[in-house]
């Protein structure tokens, strides 16, 4: 199937009937072409004691002619076909990133959406910039910093070298896509906090200097 670059339909029953040599058993129910080569393929509610039997995705693994020439990475393609009937339907056809290796199907009403988070589900959350500060026990170091459209709470904080350094992070703007960031580019540190979110990395602070720490996603004129 992955030469022929086709999805085969089959009846189970009349499988094993022909296994067992049954002539007149019509294992192949019904077949699809792809686009192109399937390399894996996923049911929808299929990793659950839930399956439905009603769409298949088809992860496929060269594009070859479907997509611009942009380099030579090209994208690769999904499609998705409802496999409910004894004949199936391609319903979906999409781009993916190249070689694609897992999906998941879910029915739409499992997913529970939200827009922001509650600050209250992170027991280390800095609930109000008051609280910010470098905190020493030692040479344990916890830097506390809220963010909130267009600064930290801190403008800049000072460490001692080998201190062993947990910043905390809170996002405290309610807007639903102003997610902040926090970067430190010579310690290799870089995350993202969301809306209501709070986010923490520990690290060594072992190179004496003055570093740079930035925000990595533009909030505001201010920025």
């Amino acid at each position: 199937l992955f030469v022929d670059s086709q999805i085969v339909k089959w009846n189970v029953e009349a499988a094993i009937k022909s296994f067992k040599g049954d002539k007149e058993a019509q294992a192949v129910v019904d077949r699809i072409d792809v686009h192109y080569q399937p390399g894996h393929g996923f049911t929808s509610m299929g990793e659950t004691k839930e399956s439905d039997g009603r769409y298949f995705n088809s992860d496929n693994k060269f594009s070859k002619d479907r997509f611009l020439p942009v380099g030579p990475l090209h994208c690769e393609t999904a499609q998705l076909i409802d496999i409910s009937g004894d004949q199936m339907k391609l319903v979906h056809d999409h781009s993916v990133l190249s070689e694609p290796h897992d999906s998941i199907i879910v029915r739409r009403d499992i997913i529970k959406t939200r827009q922001i988070y509650d600050m209250d589900e992170f027991p280390n959350a800095v609930k109000d910039p008051a609280e910010s500060g470098v905190f020493r026990n030692g040479k344990k170091v916890t830097v506390k910093l809220t963010s909130q459209a267009p600064a930290f709470s801190m403008r800049e904080f000072k460490l001692k070298k080998g201190d062993e350094v947990t910043l905390i992070l809170t996002n405290h703007d309610k807007v639903e896509d102003l997610t902040h960031g926090f970067a430190m580019p010579k310690y290799d540190i870089n995350f993202i906090v969301n809306p209501q979110e709070t986010k923490s990395v520990t690290f060594i602070a072992d190179k004496p200097g003055v570093y740079r720490c930035y925000c990595t996603h533009f909030c505001h004129a201010l920025h």
